[in-house]
Formats: C-alpha cells, structure tokens, sequence
C-alpha cells in the first residue's frame, strides 16, 4: 500500500461519526435499527450497560436529536422507551456503510 492510500484511509477514519463510534453508544443504536423502540431495562440488559452508564449514553443520543425518549407508566410504574429518530437512523445507516467503506480494502 503507498503512502499516499495508507493517508487516504486515516483520513476517512477521522471523519467517523464519534458520537455513534463510541461502544456503548453504537450498541445502544444498533439495536434500536432492528427494532420499533425498546424499553430501558430491555436495553440495559441487551448492552450490560449500568443504569447510569446508559442514561449518560441515552442524554447524549437524545441532546443530539438521534433518539427519542418516551416517559410513561405502565401501571404505576415508570416505563422509559428509546426509538431511533429518523435522523438518527440515518446517521447510523451512514456510520455503517463508512466503516464498510473504510475497511473494505483491508486484507489482515
């Protein structure tokens, strides 16, 4: 590889979304791709996030406008739900094919 691809490829890695690129956050965004919306405790348990970890997470997506978080009860008991906004999930569908972009040259 020239000196000139391996700078090529530093650079599209330098444009990544890091918002998204950061684990628990695109954990957090992948599964709510797949998914309508889910519910707080589903998500804690499918990221083995902590609670506080993950409403760190979840303030950041939302301060971003990438998700949007419901507040409710079922019964009397509080019941958050997350769902990927519309430009969230393109900011998602973005950070995949760039990270396909980027690595699919890469012949380890």
């Amino acid at each position: 590889m020239s000196k000139a691809e391996e700078n090529a490829d530093l650079a599209a890695l330098a444009e990544i979304d890091r918002l998204v690129h950061e684990p628990a956050r695109l954990a957090v965004m992948a599964l709510l791709y797949v998914v309508d919306s889910a519910d707080f405790i589903f998500l804690m348990n499918q990221t083995g996030l902590t609670w506080g970890n993950l409403s760190a997470h979840m303030a950041k997506l939302e301060g971003v406008g990438y998700i949007e978080v419901k507040k409710a009860f079922k019964g009397k008991r509080p019941n958050t739900t997350l769902r990927l906004t519309d430009k969230g999930r393109l900011a998602f569908l973005k950070y995949a094919l760039h990270m396909k972009h980027v690595f699919g040259d890469f012949h380890g």
